[in-house]
């Protein structure tokens, strides 16, 4: 029985073709992954859309939400945290309070400093939006493999970032 050719195997014949004398077998790796997170950032980008949430939005609930009660940081801790401009983070913070998802308050410790804290409303939307978006990873991952291959998937690409990243 022969697996079905798709648009990665189309670009590698093509290219094994014009150029055999390559190892394409890293662009066919890439090629896939590349293809396969378009898949996930879609399907992730429609249900935050269904809670209202942009990526951005989400992930700074999501941060909030980590940290446990009182579910605070200050901005700087959440754009270390995220990995994003202090600027970034200002407009989803604007964002998020205009929603009534999260409340700026004057940092006790600091008075020059924000705290950011989770509201009532921003930990039901995020509680809500984690458990879509959970699922509908599982399912996008338990649609294509076994749980084995899953756990063996997750630690190859580990040791990749480890030693890429």
């Amino acid at each position: 029985m022969s697996e079905s050719c798709d648009a990665v195997d189309q670009v590698i014949a093509q290219w094994r073709q014009e150029r055999p004398d390559l190892d394409l077998s890293a662009m066919d790796v890439f090629g896939r992954l590349a293809q396969l997170t378009r898949v996930v950032e879609s399907a992730v980008e429609r249900v935050f859309t269904e809670h209202g949430l942009r990526p951005g939005e989400f992930d700074v609930l999501a941060a909030l939400r980590r940290t446990g009660p009182p579910y605070t940081l200050t901005p700087s801790e959440l754009s270390a945290a995220l990995m994003t401009s202090r600027a970034g983070m200002t407009n989803r913070l604007d964002r998020l309070e205009t929603a009534g998802y999260v409340e700026r308050s004057l940092d006790p410790a600091d008075r020059r400093s924000f705290r950011i804290t989770l509201t009532p409303a921003g930990r039901d939307v995020i509680d809500a939006t984690l458990t879509d978006h959970a699922a509908g990873l599982a399912t996008l991952l338990s649609s294509a493999t076994s749980p084995e291959d899953a756990a063996t998937l997750s630690r190859i690409l580990k040791a990749m970032l480890a030693e890429l990243g």
